[in-house]
């Protein structure tokens, strides 16, 4: 036995506790840093949680379907109406409002609404003739008048709208819920996203990024028309047998891989997404099978019609997705640029009449199924578009509108939501939010607080720092939850 500094293994009884107390201290702070983001897991211990958790306040929301209007809706042409401008019709903006950033693009003169607006249901709550079908739904919505944000520009304006900042690389709010809450189904994503035929928002895929979390918490694109998801039969000489076998190789591969490199978040992801598109084959092909549906409902949601059918559609499919548990569905109407958006910088009477003919029907129809299947109270609903319009036109003689980012309108309808509610308000000209002004931020902490989720405690530790989806900000909007 080889003995050094007069002890056997060459340490006192005193240094060999303290060493021994330093090694449990060292699995400890080894739990620690892998809980707080530090060291990610193996491929036998995948990075991405999808596992349904508690929420974190009492709820019955357990998913949200996002009704995008890429390219911004008219708040004063929709559901914030302002009989200043029929009075003052013709006029420029008073002296004091002139000092407001117009983008770059000329001011012309106050400009009413296109249709007249109807008080509907028994709340009397005011909606433009551009939604016929909606107005059925008066009483479920909660109007959102006062939202306001930060930017002008398209791209970054939806970046804050679905991240929160407008800067790219920060995740965007499907991935967050879907971090706080898990996926109820595993077969399935947690998180899907359809956009519009005519093309994606600008900015694309930040979006609906996962940004600085695993890339599994980004969300899934299913294709805006014919075959939402393509590939998913297993391979024919292959089998669904033999196609277990490979992956289950693979992921033996994948783990000593990462055993030896410690870290690999991506490899992970990656992997965690070859196991997830497995099990789709089984699940997804079911979900998104409309033929299963009966005539009645398929002509209920405009699905085999024009203008309706893309939209239409879609709207049926995330019925049928919040039916099988997925978390967070997000739909756009609008894709591409100008005209092909809600970008009505032309005309909003042609705009806004060709987009709200293309989804009023749909949006319906989706409110009344979720209504008839008892899933309106655990699905939220939420509709609007990045920011707003100027209450004047674009220059003089032209009735379109330009960017508004002081003042626009959201709403939301089902679970948790005061229906048949207006909150807020902007000016007697609808330019800007006056009245108990909500934020993007705002808007966020509220569809958290809908879903059981404290936007102050759903945080994230990157680069040495809890983040989280509001920033340093955020309240939710109270007034208008039941």
């Amino acid at each position: 036995m080889q003995v050094r500094n007069g002890y056997p293994c060459g340490l006192s009884r005193r240094e060999a506790i303290w060493e021994m107390g330093g090694g449990f201290a060292g699995v400890a702070l080894a739990g620690l840093l892998q809980r707080d983001g530090f060291q990610r897991a193996t491929a036998a211990e995948p990075v991405n949680s999808f596992t349904a958790k508690p929420p974190h306040l009492p709820t019955k929301v357990t998913s949200c379907i996002f009704l995008l209007m890429n390219g911004a809706p008219s708040q004063v042409d929709t559901f914030d109406p302002k009989p200043a401008l029929e009075k003052y019709a013709g006029m420029p903006l008073p002296p004091e409002k002139e000092f407001i950033n117009s983008g770059g693009r000329a001011m012309g003169l106050l400009t009413p609404a296109c249709r007249p607006f109807e008080r509907c249901g028994e709340s009397g709550l005011p909606i433009s003739g551009f939604f016929p079908h909606l107005k059925r739904h008066a009483d479920k919505l909660a109007v959102i008048r006062s939202c306001h944000t930060d930017t002008h520009a398209h791209g970054s304006a939806l970046v804050q709208m679905n991240t929160g900042k407008p800067i790219i690389g920060r995740p965007s709010l499907g991935s967050w819920v879907v971090y706080g809450l898990g996926t109820e189904n595993q077969d399935m994503p947690g998180y899907v996203v359809m956009l519009d035929k005519r093309g994606g928002p600008i900015g694309g895929q930040p979006n609906w990024s996962s940004g600085f979390m695993p890339a599994g918490y980004q969300g899934t694109l299913f294709r805006p028309t014919g075959n939402p998801i393509l590939d998913l039969a297993s391979p024919e000489p292959l089998g669904r047998a033999g196609q277990r076998q490979q992956l289950d190789l693979l992921a033996k591969l994948n783990e000593e891989h990462m055993r030896a490199r410690p870290g690999g978040e991506e490899l992970a992801a990656r992997a965690a997404s070859y196991e997830l598109a497995f099990r789709m084959q089984a699940e997804a092909p079911d979900a998104v099978d409309l033929s299963q549906e009966t005539a009645a409902m398929r002509a209920a949601y405009g699905v085999d019609q024009e203008p309706t059918a893309e939209f239409g559609r879609n709207c049926l499919i995330a019925r049928r997705l919040v039916e099988r548990g997925v978390r967070f569905v997000q739909l756009y109407s609008g894709g591409g640029h100008l005209e092909e958006t809600w970008d009505a910088h032309e005309s909003v009477e042609k705009n806004h009449g060709q987009h709200a003919g293309e989804t009023d029907q749909p949006i319906a129809a989706l409110l009344t199924d979720l209504e008839q299947r008892g899933l309106l109270e655990s699905t939220l609903v939420v509709w609007g578009g990045e920011f707003g319009r100027m209450p004047f036109s674009e220059g003089t003689g032209k009735p379109g509108r330009n960017h508004n980012p002081y003042g626009f309108t959201m709403w939301m309808a089902g679970g948790g939501v005061k229906g048949g509610t207006a909150y807020g308000a902007t000016d007697e000209f609808g330019f800007a939010a006056v009245d108990n002004r909500v934020h993007v931020h705002d808007i966020h902490a509220t569809i958290l607080h809908l879903m059981g989720l404290d936007h102050t405690r759903l945080t994230w530790f990157h680069q040495g720092r809890d983040e989280r989806l509001t920033d340093v900000y955020g309240t939710p909007v109270l007034d208008i939850v039941a």
